[in-house]
């Protein structure tokens, strides 16, 4: 339903916008129906990995909609396993369902045609009665976007698998089994189900090349950012290089990261909460505890870790970036 809604608007701003040419056009199309079906696709992806949580507050202080609901948070394992488990549904279930509408509505259609045809005043249920250019007539005729949608599926396709790669590795592999099928049912789509397209001359793909590339930027800094902020990676490389059991005395995997998961949580005073609660809970983040001189203010830690996060973002951008125009340099 969405997607037809879209469709509607991009018209509606075509209309507006009016192209000069048939190829100012179709690129002004392909680029905002891209861009409409990108954000409605990959939306609540962004928000579990970079604003889920983030937001929330802290026991005691806890941000509030309209001073009534609390802000939603992340699992207390961390947001990393809810955007993978986000990915996989979304991705899984996103292409059963186009290859499922891909084939099942062009077989409806010719099939409701068929029912339609009358040859000798009497309705032919059958296509054995008709000759060969009645059949090929009774096919569905290609839409009017030509190849647009199929350009547009793969894209955003290929937008899903690199841009969260770092946070759901099996989606590659989806993809090649997605694009397995993909080939086959589109194979039998045009022979069989549509009628013949009338062949168009074209120098190479427009305004995909373009997308391609901003997709691929995109995934190099989004991948830094899933790395750096949503993972623990470099809250555990912190800790076991500056704050661990072995900081002076080299660093091994199994013995630098005891003590982690307390060091990740704070304190809070449940007395302060008043309403006859007494004790302790821990809640993850970096402050002090309310002991303390500077009471739920953040710790060095933190700050450490935030400035390992941005020096990490920095370095992963700049080697990606470095590769890519070494190897465009030697092809």
């Amino acid at each position: 339903v969405l997607a037809n809604i879209l469709y509607l608007f991009t018209f509606c701003f075509l209309f507006i916008e009016h192209p000069r040419t048939d190829s100012e056009w179709e690129n002004s199309f392909a680029l905002k129906m891209f861009l409409f079906q990108f954000v409605n696709l990959n939306s609540s992806i962004f928000y579990i990995a970079f604003f889920l949580g983030r937001f929330a507050g802290r026991p005691g202080m806890y941000n509030k909609l309209f001073n009534k609901w609390r802000l939603e948070e992340c699992h207390p394992s961390g947001c990393l396993i809810d955007l993978c488990l986000q990915m996989g549904v979304i991705m899984v279930l996103k292409q059963m369902w186009n290859n499922f509408m891909e084939l099942g509505y062009p077989l409806l259609q010719n099939w409701w045609s068929r029912r339609k045809i009358k040859k000798g005043g009497q309705l032919l249920e059958h296509k054995v009665s008709l000759s060969q250019w009645e059949k090929d007539w009774n096919l569905q005729p290609m839409n009017l976007h030509g190849l647009m949608d199929e350009y547009l599926e793969m894209v955003l396709q290929f937008g899903f698998t690199t841009i969260f790669v770092a946070a759901f590795p099996l989606a590659p592999l989806l993809a090649l089994l997605n694009n397995i099928i993909e080939i086959r049912l589109d194979a039998y789509k045009f022979v069989t189900q549509w009628r013949r397209p009338m062949p168009a001359r074209a120098t190479d793909i427009g305004i995909w090349y373009g997308i391609l590339e901003g997709i691929g930027v995109l995934a190099v800094i989004t991948n830094a950012f899933v790395i750096a902020i949503t993972s623990d990676y470099i809250p555990r490389f912190v800790y076991a290089y500056k704050y661990g059991p072995c900081v002076n005395e080299g660093y091994r995997q199994e013995k630098c990261l005891k003590g982690y998961v307390n060091s990740s949580l704070s304190i809070f005073d449940l007395s302060e909460l008043g309403k006859g609660y007494s004790g302790y809970c821990r809640y993850r983040d970096y402050r002090a505890p309310p002991w303390s001189s500077t009471p739920y203010e953040f710790t060095l830690q933190f700050w450490h870790v935030l400035a390992a996060r941005l020096a990490f973002i920095i370095v992963f951008e700049q080697i990606v970036i470095n590769i890519k125009e070494i190897y465009s340099i030697l092809k």
